[in-house]
């Protein structure tokens, strides 16, 4: 009997990338093959040359269709095999590859937003709720908007296999986090990515959106953001190896803040639990730092650190690298 195969990818849309998909029926005992799409209309490539390469990186079961039906990340290349210019993954893989003795391990907290037509939910027609307060791990039908899709998408991303460690309600009404990880590269962000689709695709089961845009409300709301957690086999053991990880991503800033997702200076405002993005600091359990040292880590003297720069609709392919780079570059310098 043959299975339905839902091939995924990121398109070339600037200046933040969409996630596309298409069906494909595959016999029964084969593995989703190499398949192709119309580049024209997905912003990476001519009408007069249209033709781009799927080639899968990531399947797992469908948890949508359910039965043996599959989920197919895939990469985007040329006719020739190669990256397409739009592929942040394969720089993602190189990167890994090149550090691979660095152990590297990733957790991203993804934030998002639900809309109900041209309004997050829970916001009323005319006018705004109370003031953020009582949202954030909140319970009650006052306090929580969105739950059943919430629920739903957590159980999707179990049944397919996806390594989502939490969630939790966030501090506007209609917002929300969910936590992929801890993983290394690139599979943090083929498992990232495809939270975000069956966010997408269960959402629309109920007829409202999910968004990354990481400033939905203007004025004295909270941005949404996606906060990369990160060690090194050195920083699980030392606690000067984390200080020297934050310093090195403090010494490269700017490269960091143009990637980390557009639009990231209406978020990183100094104000809502962020650092403003002209600046950088670190610190202790410091919300309010570009880079937060939980204070398990201080204690226990070894851990991980917590940049929390990326804005929500970061690309993690793109962030995981240049944190690996950055970070693993200055410790082997």
């Amino acid at each position: 009997m043959s299975y339905k195969a839902e091939y995924i990818w990121i398109d070339g849309q600037e200046p933040t990338a969409k996630l596309r998909s298409k069906g494909k029926i595959v016999p029964d005992g084969e593995e989703p093959p190499i398949w192709g799409f119309d580049g024209s209309s997905t912003s990476q490539a001519p009408g007069e040359a249209s033709d781009c390469v799927l080639n899968p990186v990531f399947v797992c079961p469908d948890p949508v269709r359910g039965g043996n039906n599959k989920l197919v990340m895939c990469e985007v290349l040329l006719t020739d095999m190669t990256p397409h210019p739009s592929n942040t993954r394969a720089a993602c893989a190189a990167a890994d590859e090149k550090y691979r003795s660095f152990d590297t391990w990733f957790g991203i907290e993804q934030e998002y937003t639900f809309f109900k037509g041209a309004r997050p939910l829970g916001f009323p027609e005319n006018g705004f709720p109370p003031p953020q307060g009582g949202y954030y791990c909140g319970v009650g039908i006052d306090e929580v908007f969105g739950r059943p899709v919430v629920e739903e998408h957590m159980d999707a991303c179990l049944t397919a296999g996806l390594e989502i460690s939490g969630i939790n309600g966030e501090v506007m009404p209609g917002q929300w986090e969910f936590q992929i990880g801890p993983l290394a590269t690139p599979a943090v962000g083929d498992h990232l990515w495809l939270a975000r689709w069956l966010l997408y695709r269960i959402s629309e089961e109920h007829e409202i959106t999910a968004t990354l845009d990481p400033k939905p409300v203007r004025g004295d709301w909270n941005g949404a953001g996606a906060h990369h957690n990160f060690s090194t086999n050195k920083m699980r053991d030392s606690y000067d190896a984390c200080v020297a990880a934050a310093e090195a991503l403090g010494a490269n800033h700017d490269a960091h803040i143009v990637n980390y997702g557009h639009r990231i200076e209406e978020r990183l405002t100094g104000l809502h639990e962020t650092c403003a993005y002209t600046e950088f600091r670190y610190g202790v359990s410091d919300r309010g730092a570009s880079v937060r040292i939980p204070w398990q880590v201080a204690r226990d003297g070894k851990g991980y650190i917590e940049d929390r720069r990326p804005n929500a609709n970061v690309d993690p392919y793109v962030a995981t690298r240049l944190i690996v780079e950055t970070v693993c570059g200055a410790a082997s310098a």
